[in-house]
């Protein structure tokens, strides 16, 4: 299952979960924060903690790809 996902015109086509509203940055400038991920959860019932994770996931994979560019 895509729990990132991209859609042409939902949310100005930022990177939204699982189709959702909520978007990966919106996730990650709550955690970023000091939000907790039950708190979050509490907050936007819809999510579940695998979106919490999922999200953390696409970060750091991120994170790591940007600096095998700047390395190479």
């Amino acid at each position: 299952m895509n729990i990132i996902t991209l859609q042409a015109g939902k949310r100005g086509g930022k990177l939204c979960i699982r189709g959702l509203r909520i978007t990966v940055y919106d996730v990650l400038a709550l955690l970023a924060e000091g939000v907790s991920s039950q708190e979050i959860l509490e907050d936007f019932p819809e999510l579940e903690l695998t979106d919490i994770l999922a999200v953390l996931s696409f970060a750091a994979d991120r994170e790591r790809r940007v600096h095998v560019i700047a390395v190479e």
